[in-house]
This record gives C-alpha cells, structure tokens and sequence, in this order.
C-alpha cells in the first residue's frame, strides 16, 4: 500500500478557503491509508475531497515535502492521471 504526492501546480486565487500559491493532490491505495496518512499530517478529516474521481487532499509545498519525508511516493501528473484511472477502474 502506497500514499502518493503529484508535482505542485500553480493555484493562486481559485477558491478564499485557499489561499496558497500552489498545491498538490494525496492520494493512496485506500481512503483509509489515506485518512492515516492525513492524520500523521496534522490535516483535518474535513479536508478530504472524495471527488468523482480521485479521493484526494491537497497539500501546500511544506506539507508536501512533510509527506514525501514519511514515505509518500512522488509522482508527475501523469502517472497521477494513470492512478485516477486504476481507482475508478478498482484496479488498486
């Protein structure tokens, strides 16, 4: 089981309860790694995104490289795309 960091994007000024610069998506092999995961952050339960698509939350670059320090897998946005598709396809 893997939790999993893509590249920061650009972001600033799409939504007032953001207010970053940039982001990048969380996800793992389960919501429930996920959850663990998010929790060992410091992030709010009520951060998580179920999304259509890929369950996810997001980070700030500082809270990216706190991921990346306890193990989270970084990967382009490409192969985050390839995740998304494995979860809808329940393949993960």
């Amino acid at each position: 089981m893997s939790v999993y960091v893509d590249e920061l994007f650009k972001c600033g000024g799409i939504s007032p309860k953001w207010p970053y610069d940039e982001a990048c998506h969380m996800t793992a092999d389960s919501v429930d790694e996920l959850h663990a995961f998010a929790a060992k952050l410091g992030l709010k339960r009520e951060w998580f995104q179920q999304g259509r698509i890929l369950p996810h939350y997001d980070l700030t670059r500082k809270k990216r490289a706190q991921a990346v320090r306890l193990g989270a897998v970084e990967v382009t946005g490409r192969e985050m795309v390839q995740l998304m598709r494995r979860q809808t396809n329940g393949t993960l």
